[in-house]
């Protein structure tokens, strides 16, 4: 019976455990932070981007989504290069993705290397013409 009791309590210990927010990991971190970062809370949004990317939960493209909203989280702080490193993470895993760029350059021009600002602006450019609108 003490056996039984123990299992019982056991299995209720771990299913409050795994259901508890401290334990969530991945897509439920990802969410957090943008939660976080919406409210500006960039220090807690960056912590939570970077628990979910070491979770190693995440599917390529949540990778992606994660690497990037950092890097804007890392801008708002103004601390562009580790804006610039997670923008260029992003766009290792999603080349295809023209506001990588965009942001990348932009935090390129915060530094003031207009060459690589440039080349950035240039590449979202040709992934999305309509961003020729937006920028110039």
């Amino acid at each position: 019976m003490k056996k039984i009791l123990f299992m019982v309590v056991l299995s209720l210990s771990l299913m409050v455990c795994l259901t508890s927010p401290a334990w969530a990991g991945g897509l439920d971190d990802v969410n957090a932070g943008i939660a976080a970062g919406e409210k500006g809370d960039n220090d807690e949004a960056i912590r939570l981007f970077t628990k979910a990317i070491a979770s190693g939960e995440l599917s390529r493209e949540d990778l992606f989504i994660t690497y990037y909203n950092r890097g804007l989280a890392w801008a708002k702080k103004r601390d562009f290069d580790k804006a610039i490193a997670d923008y260029t993470k992003a766009i290792e895993i999603n080349p295809k993705y023209a506001y990588a760029y965009l942001n990348r350059g932009l935090a390129w021009a915060n530094k003031g290397d207009y060459d690589k600002a440039n080349a950035d602006f240039t590449k979202a450019k040709e992934i999305d013409p309509s961003l020729a609108d937006d920028n110039e």
